[in-house]
């Protein structure tokens, strides 16, 4: 683990337990929620506070840095089962993630029914 991700995991860690509050659950419950998955090599469950659009029976993840962050690979090479807690709400899903032609990843979640 390098620099950055050690950082980024102890920011996480706190930016989660921020995020349930219950003033503030509801607050930032519009854009910001977490994911829940299981890594595809390590078979470790992971949690991770990220901004996330809903949009009808999709979430939309843009990920920020891609190229200096690896969880969203674990959904490019095949679709993976995520569990979101948004806004107090949970949700189940497939996760997706792709690369566009400037650079930018996108993770979409099809929510289950």
């Amino acid at each position: 683990m390098n620099t950055f991700q050690r950082s980024a995991a102890a920011v996480n860690t706190v930016v989660m337990a921020v995020m349930k509050l219950p003033v503030l659950e509801r607050l930032l419950g519009r854009s910001m929620g977490i994911l829940t998955y299981t890594g595809r090599k390590s078979g470790r469950k992971i949690t991770l506070p990220l901004a996330i659009r809903h949009r009808g029976d999709h979430l939309k993840i843009a990920v920020a840095m891609p190229d200096k962050k690896t969880w969203w690979r674990n959904f490019s090479t095949e679709a993976s089962r995520v569990d979101v807690e948004l806004g107090g709400v949970h949700y189940a899903g497939v996760a997706t993630s792709t690369r566009d032609d400037r650079g930018r990843v996108f993770v979409d979640v099809a929510l289950d029914r």
